[in-house]
């Protein structure tokens, strides 16, 4: 097994977990308390920095962004500094450039955001700021060259070129549509990025796009079911409660050696779906139960290993990757309302 580090949000506890992976599984090294509300976070594994989204507190009137320095010893997360954001904590932050910027999607907000990162990892406040309903994701190419925001509400994936100021400008053209009503979530790129994949949070599909990498521009291309069909789920609705309507629910993706994995919240399913030598997506070889409401999950660096967390469990579990399967390691505490999970 890998040597790494896993990292989880317990958002109702305002704490982060940190785990070192060991051949038994996973120990829990330490809980930083003080990360109000939070749900996401970025992981600079080379300078050993965290990038975490925090919402307002007693102490701050301010959403913002916490940086903190991760002790590999001992996992203590000790904060550095805080860099205010007044239109709302984000719900994705994701880093490009090596560390050199980080990037933000903020869904009450509807606000996307780049923010130069300094070498002691002081956040700027934002270089660029757009403006789309309901942001849920942003994710920049390996070269950091282009940058894309997804938008939940509206169905499209914006996509921008990201200057050395670190400004944005529309591509030509400047959005790719989602079918209407899908709820474009949560992206990934393919591993040569000609290839986009998008979960849909309405419909529970793995949207997959063209992409040009010398222009940026993406292409829908077709879509493929990423939950259970045995479960009958219904068609999600914007603004109702999935779980109480039996509504589909997607929620994380993430890529593997000739794998898209998908979650699903409302039956609590990961879902393997095979990768073809074009890109192309087959239905799904199999589906994992695993713990409730599994809004976030994260792949090891070397694709052996997965480990996903639950809204509604205080428990993470860890698995052992075999192609499209998945071999349940153990389940270890982790606090409540645990969302999102990375490696370091």
């Amino acid at each position: 097994m890998s040597s790494s580090l896993v990292l989880v949000a317990n958002a109702g506890d305002s704490s982060i977990s940190t785990f070192r992976v060991t051949d038994a599984g996973l120990d829990r090294l330490s809980v930083t308390p003080g990360t109000t509300g939070c749900s996401n976070f970025a992981v600079d594994a080379e300078r050993g920095l965290v990038y975490a989204s925090v919402k307002a507190d007693d102490d701050n009137s301010d959403a913002g962004i916490l940086t903190l320095s991760l002790d590999r010893e001992t996992g203590v997360l000790t904060p550095q500094s805080r860099v205010s954001l007044p239109g709302g904590a984000m719900n994705y932050l994701s880093l490009t450039r090596d560390g050199s910027a980080l990037l933000g999607a903020a869904y009450s907000g509807g606000y996307g955001i780049v923010c130069a990162v300094g070498d002691g990892g002081e956040v700027s406040t934002p270089s660029a700021e757009v403006r789309f309903p309901r942001l849920h994701s942003v994710l920049a190419s390996a070269d950091g060259r282009h940058a894309y925001f997804v938008s939940l509400e509206t169905d499209l994936v914006a996509q921008f070129a990201l200057g050395d100021d670190l400004a944005l400008s529309p591509l030509d053209a400047p959005t790719a549509a989602a079918p209407a009503g899908s709820g474009p979530r949560h992206l990934a790129f393919s591993d040569d990025e000609q290839t986009v994949y998008v979960l849909t949070e309405f419909t529970g599909e793995v949207l997959r796009y063209h992409r040009d990498p010398s222009t940026g521009t993406l292409d829908l291309v077709d879509s493929t079911p990423a939950h259970d069909p045995s479960e009958k789920l219904r068609h999600s609705v914007i603004d109702e409660d999935p779980r109480k309507n039996h509504y589909v629910w997607g929620a994380d993706i993430h890529l593997t050696d000739g794998v898209v994995w998908a979650s699903e919240r409302t039956a609590s399913t990961l879902a393997a779906l095979p990768i073809g030598a074009d890109g192309s997506l087959a239905e799904p070889a199999g589906f994992v139960v695993t713990e409730t409401q599994p809004r976030g999950f994260a792949v090891s660096p070397d694709r052996t290993l997965l480990v996903a967390a639950g809204e509604q469990s205080t428990t993470v579990s860890l698995y052992r990757i075999d192609g499209t399967d998945l071999h349940l390691q153990g389940r270890y505490e982790t606090g409540r309302g645990a969302n999102w999970v990375r490696f370091a």
